[in-house]
Formats: structure tokens, C-alpha cells, sequence
């Protein structure tokens, strides 16, 4: 069937509709979510998917940072690192993530979601444990290649996750939990570290070695619980009863989109790249960035040489870092039970992180460069709006897909730039990696602010193009929610800000 749009446009809605049609096509008029089924059903999903997303993402990002924690435990000298050998650390990770984002988004859209992140997660797993094996530094650098590859396929997993489950409205909360992990990432990992370096003398092997070994073993067990435990699709919960199950589909009608479509659609790859929202979210994803691939590679190089703590304080001093981030994006998502748009959440703590990265680059005082180091870490709250404004406002399967891509595309690149920031011979300050930071947090509070108005506009003109369209087949099409149309194409699509 076919509609015609206000501007002459005809959209056609075929059969190839949303995994979500099914269920939609068997929903009994009796299946009603009042206010008290709805909150029961939220906190069912909540207690059986978010604990297993939350740990999954905590790990990966510990993961990430196990090079970090490694570098100031004799890392760095067993390989003979010398200049920026070590920068390609980072680099190379994201190398590896930037090649394979495409095919690893087109596996998650062609195979069963859940069970294809399950094996991503223990193949990653077992690639972190074996950088305990290399000889030279051909072979780590081999390693973080193909770990990156593995990592790639987590983020638009979660994202998909998200959107699949949860109503636009709760998506940015849900989306702050699990991505906020990210600190608690850092706090567990740090205390791994801390404790593996105060007993190095009890080890046959290097202890850095057994840091990787321990954190990629707990991986394994992550992916294998992941396996196990989560379902595919709401469709295939295990832990919901057949009502239950079409009482999701009829919480998330109001997304105007569904569960996914394995399909590969080309017009919607088509939209996707000509949308001007993807682009910023590409250049915002390479600005916001870069000070992560540095953080990420340096921080506790940066707090060990620029602070002076010894080794082992600079793996402890580095905990609050994951603290501020897990207390701060929680705090900052909450906040958007009174602040309606979480854009303007966004540009408020993009504001204060550019505001900790001059306190970091141009302060003299020790205390105040520590606090604006700390500080710094509510910038992941820009992130987590865009991850859930993927989930929420891009509709059509492969266009979400195709966004959330292209924006960790841009992710990788600017992780791929940010260890370059830091030069081996600006040490032990790093001024050029600072400064970086200001420049590039000023950046991104632009980007935010042309997104933020790029979205109200296109809702302002959305309810003008309704107005004065003429015909009225659309509003005929049973479950035009799960027909897996984009957000262009469908009139009553509205962009949540």
C-alpha cells in the first residue's frame, strides 16, 4: 500500500514490515496497559535485562582501559616502547572498530541479536586473555586490532536493545544506567589493578600479564551468562508470558517503530546518508572523542607523570574518575523527570566539562587541575543523549542501523586521534593533549546546539506537512507503527527533544 506525503512524495509501505507485526496482528482488544500493568511490566524488563546490560558494558569498558592500568605496571618496558609506540596502543584498537562498524552492525541485523553479541563478547574475551602471549609488540598491536573488531558490535547492540524494549520517553534514563557502567568499569578495573600490582611478587609471570588474563576470563563468563540469559527480541523472553509479551508490543507503539527488520533496505541507507542528523552526529562523535582515546590510553600515565603520584597511587587516584561519571550521568539522566529536553541536559554538561578541561589545561594549582581532570568525566552525558536519541528518533531498521554506524565511525576516528594528542617529548604535562581537550569541548557544544535545533525544526515542519496533506490513506494502514518506515517518511513520527 502506498501514500502520498504533503511534499508529492509516495511512500510505499510494504510487506517487509517490523518483527513486531506478529505479535501487533495477534493483540486481543483485551490486552490493555493501564498506568499500574505498565509499571510492573517496566520493573520485570528492568530487573531482567538492565543488571547483565549494566555488568556487560562495565566490562567492556574495563577492558578498554587495561592498557592504561598496564602501562605504569612495566607494560611499556617489556615491549620496548619508546615515542609514540605506545599512542598505537589506543590507535590501533580503534582501527580495528572502525573497519569492521558496517559488517558488524549487518551481522547484527542479520542474525539473532542477543545470541550474536553473546559471541562477539567471548570471542573478545578470550583475544584479552591471549594478549598475555605476545613476544614483541607486532603481536600486541595485532591483538588490540582484532579486540577492537570484537568490541565494535556492543554499543549498537545496546542501542538496539534499548529501543526494542523501552518507550522513547524512558530510553535516555535506561540508556545513562548502562552507559554510565563505563565508571564502574574504571572503578573495577582500577581495583583489579591495584590489587594485582600489590602482590606482583607472587606471580611466575609479569603482573600485568595477569591483569589481562583475569579481566578477559570475566569477560568470557559475561558473554556465556549473555548467552544465556538474554532473549533476542521481546518477542522471545523467556521470562514473559504470551500476554506479557504483546503488552510490550502495545507499551512501544508510541515509538512509531518496533523490534527490527533483519532485512537490508537500501532507500532507508539512502536517507540515512543524506540526513543532515547523522552528520552532525558523525562530526560530534569525533569531537566529543578525541579527549577519550585520550583518557582512556593517558589517564594514568597523565595523573602518574603531571600529578606525581607513584604507580600504584595513580592506579587508586584514577577510581574517582569512574565514580564522577557513574554518580554524574545517573544525576544528569534523572534530571530529566523535571527537565523535559535532554538535549538541554546535554549542553549543560558539555558545558561543565569544557569548563573542568580549562581548569585541567590552564590551572596552576595541583588541586584545581585534579578537580577539572575529575570533572571532565561528566562529558559522557553527551554520548548517552545520542545513543538514545538512535534509539529513539531514527525509525526504519536499517537507517538506525546506518546512523548509529556512520556516528561510531566518527567515534572511532576521534579515539583513533586522541592518544596522538599526547607527544612523548611534551612529557610529563602533555600541554598539546589539554588543550586539545578545550578545543575539541568546544566543538561539541556547537554540534549539540545545531542537533537541538535541527530536531525542534524538523517537528515544527513535520505538523505543518500534516496539516495540509490531503490524502488520507495513511491513517487506514492497521499497525503503521511496526510497517518499519523511517522517520521521514512517517507523518505522525515526531522527534523527541
Amino acid at each position: 500500500m502506498n501514500f502520498t506525503s504533503a511534499h508529492g512524495k509516495v511512500v510505499k509501505v510494504t510487506g517487509d514490515v517490523d518483527e513486531a507485526m506478529r505479535v501487533a496482528l495477534e493483540i486481543d482488544e483485551d490486552v490493555v496497559v493501564d498506568e499500574a500493568t505498565n509499571k510492573k511490566l517496566l520493573r520485570k524488563i528492568d530487573l531482567y535485562l538492565l543488571p547483565l546490560i549494566c555488568l556487560l558494558y562495565a566490562f567492556q569498558f574495563m577492558d578498554k582501559t587495561t592498557t592504561s592500568y598496564a602501562a605504569v605496571m612495566g607494560f611499556k618496558e617489556d615491549f620496548n616502547m619508546v615515542g609514540d609506540m605506545y599512542s598505537w596502543c589506543g590507535t590501533s584498537f580503534y582501527l580495528g572498530y572502525l573497519a569492521f562498524e558496517f559488517p558488524a552492525n549487518a551481522i547484527l541485523q542479520r542474525f539473532p541479536l542477543a545470541k550474536a553479541t553473546a559471541l562477539f563478547i567471548v570471542a573478545w574475551g578470550i583475544i584479552l586473555c591471549l594478549h598475555a602471549a605476545p613476544k614483541n609488540y607486532a603481536g600486541i598491536i595485532t591483538l588490540r586490532t582484532i579486540l577492537g573488531i570484537l568490541e565494535s558490535a556492543v554499543t549498537p547492540a545496546m542501542v538496539i536493545f534499548t529501543s526494542q524494549w523501552y518507550k522513547a520517553e524512558e530510553q535516555f534514563l535506561r540508556t545513562a544506567l548502562w552507559f554510565s557502567c563505563n565508571g564502574l568499569g574504571i572503578i573495577i578495573g582500577g581495583a583489579i589493578a591495584f590489587g594485582v600490582a600489590s602482590h606482583d611478587a607472587h606471580y611466575s609471570i609479569e603482573a600485568w600479564k595477569v591483569l589481562f588474563i583475569v579481566t578477559g576470563l570475566m569477560t568470557i563468563a559475561v558473554g556465556i551468562l549473555f548467552y544465556v540469559h538474554m532473549p533476542d527480541n521481546p518477542s522471545k523472553a523467556w521470562f514473559l508470558s504470551p500476554r506479557e509479551k504483546k503488552m510490550v508490543v502495545e507499551r512501544i507503539r508510541t515509538n512509531q517503530q518496533g523490534f527490527g527488520n533483519r532485512h537490508f533496505k537500501p532507500h532507508q541507507f539512502k536517507e540515512a546518508m543524506l540526513d543532515a542528523n547523522t552528520w552532525l552526529y558523525f562530526f560530534f562523535g569525533i569531537a566529543s572523542n578525541i579527549p577519550n582515546g585520550a583518557l582512556t590510553n593517558f589517564g594514568s600515565i597523565l595523573l602518574n607523570s603531571d600529578f606525581g603520584y607513584s604507580s600504584k597511587d595513580s592506579l587508586l587516584m584514577n577510581m574517582p574518575c569512574g565514580a564522577v561519571e557513574f554518580v554524574g550521568c545517573i544525576l544528569f539522566a534523572a534530571s530529566h523527570s523535571f527537565i523535559p529536553h535532554r538535549m538541554a541536559i546535554s549542553l549543560t554538561a558539555m558545558a561543565i566539562a569544557l569548563a573542568a578541561s580549562c581548569m585541567l589545561a590552564f590551572a596552576d594549582a595541583k588541586n584545581v587541575r585534579l578537580a577539572g581532570y575529575y570533572l571532565m568525566y561528566v562529558y559522557p552525558v553527551t554520548t548517552i543523549c545520542a545513543l538514545s536519541c538512535f534509539a529513539s528518533n531514527a525509525a526504519g531498521h536499517t537507517k538506525k542501523i546506518t546512523t548509529n554506524a556512520v556516528f561510531l565511525i566518527g567515534y572511532c576516528v576521534g579515539n583513533i586521534v586522541g592518544p596522538q594528542t599526547f607527544i612523548s617529548n611534551q612529557a610529563p604535562s602533555y600541554t598539546g593533549g589539554k588543550i586539545s581537550f578545550v578545543v575539541c569541548d568546544c566543538v561539541t557544544l556547537v554540534l549539540i546546539a545545531a542537533t537541538y535545533f535541527n530536531y525542534w525544526y524538523s517537528n515544527k515542519k513535520k505538523e505543518k506537512d500534516l496539516l495540509i496533506m490531503k490524502d488520507g490513506k495513511f491513517s487506514n494502514i492497521e499497525n503503521h507503527e511496526f510497517a518499519d518506515m523511517t522517520d521521514k517518511e512517517n507523518p505522525y513520527f515526531r522527534y523527541r527533544l
